[in-house]
């Protein structure tokens, strides 16, 4: 008796029908520059922008951890996308880089169409967001990988700048104004440590509700990343950032002096931050040091970044419409990369 590759747990032809559903939500995230279409061999992306004097390309890749399990115990998979999309354009855009296209890859135990179609939804609207063409990805049914109904979902950014506005750690010195931009939530970063608490050491249920939280407890894990591009880039291109760090894992202790040069220090205050109740009632049942709190989570803060304190107020300006901007230290002298109170 013969087989085949579907007896062997991959089954083509529902790689064709997820490709059928795809194609409508894919296409429109593509702007003028995108030269192919789905289903190629590759993405192709026209770079000819002659307003850039000297264009270089920026990219960056990441995934979002295992928050992919909170996705599938709630059979929610439409936003998770979205924080895969976030996590690699807000890195990229810590350099100055305006995203131009995006790529996903899905690695599934079983492919099924309707699931797949969802996931790569949530990665298009993330592109929307960000300004962002989705112009190609790989789904791969892995059979042996993968238990039955799990997946895993990465991504890969690239975007462009220009040299002479790469932001770097040359431009922050003595004085300069920290600002950060509030998060929605707990992001992508931690998750393992978060399930542990909830699943392990509380066994709650992801129906549950508790006081201080808007929606039941999965649908608050499932908050999707927020994407900062089109908040921030319009002060990149007027060169006013001096440093700027995406609190992603490591937590404060880990991004901030990542922005910092040698012999200075960021002192950061985030003590009248309002702190999303998801971080205290996981440091209440998980009995967390806040020390380890802010060394793990971006506890209400997802980006910080650094201006000269004569552009103050151009920046408050600009986020006059902005319910949640801190002014959370300044750069100072100093051999810690960092001084943090909380």
């Amino acid at each position: 008796m013969s087989i085949n590759y579907k007896d062997a747990g991959v089954d083509v032809a529902a790689g064709q029908e997820e490709v059928k559903l795809i194609k409508t939500i894919v296409e429109k995230t593509h702007d003028s520059n995108v030269l192919s279409a789905i289903g190629g061999f590759s993405g192709l992306y026209d770079i000819n922008f002659k307003n850039i004097e000297e264009p270089v390309l920026a990219s960056g890749t990441d995934g979002v951890g295992t928050k992919v399990i909170i996705a599938q115990k709630m059979k929610k998979n439409d936003t998770i996308g979205i924080d895969c999309v976030a996590m690699c354009v807000n890195d990229i855009l810590c350099q100055g880089a305006k995203p131009l296209f995006f790529l996903d890859y899905i690695g599934a135990g079983k492919l099924v169409p309707e699931k797949m179609a969802e996931i790569v939804k949530g990665v298009s609207l993330g592109c929307k967001i960000a300004g962002a063409s989705l112009i190609g990805g790989e789904t791969a049914e892995m059979p042996g990988v993968y238990n039955i109904d799990d997946y895993d979902l990465a991504g890969f950014a690239v975007g462009i700048v220009d040299k002479k506005k790469i932001i770097d750690k040359s431009l922050i010195k003595e004085g300069d104004i920290l600002f950060g931009l509030s998060s929605s939530g707990i992001h992508s970063n931690g998750y393992s440590l978060v399930r542990k608490i909830v699943f392990e050491e509380n066994n709650f249920s992801l129906d549950q509700k508790f006081q201080g939280l808007e929606k039941n407890l999965g649908q608050t894990l499932l908050e999707p990343t927020k994407i900062y591009v089109k908040e921030m880039l319009p002060l990149v291109e007027e060169g006013l950032i001096h440093g700027m760090c995406h609190i992603t894992g490591g937590g404060f202790y880990e991004n901030v002096p990542r922005m910092i040069p040698n012999g200075f220090c960021a002192k950061v205050d985030l003590s009248k931050v309002k702190r999303p109740q998801i971080f205290n009632l996981l440091q209440e049942w998980g009995n967390l040091k806040l020390e380890d709190m802010y060394g793990t989570f971006n506890m209400g803060i997802g980006l910080i970044f650094a201006v000269d304190k004569n552009d103050e107020k151009k920046v408050m300006d600009h986020f006059k419409d902005y319910d949640s901007i801190y002014k959370v230290g300044s750069v100072v002298k100093g051999d810690n990369k960092i001084d943090l109170k909380y």
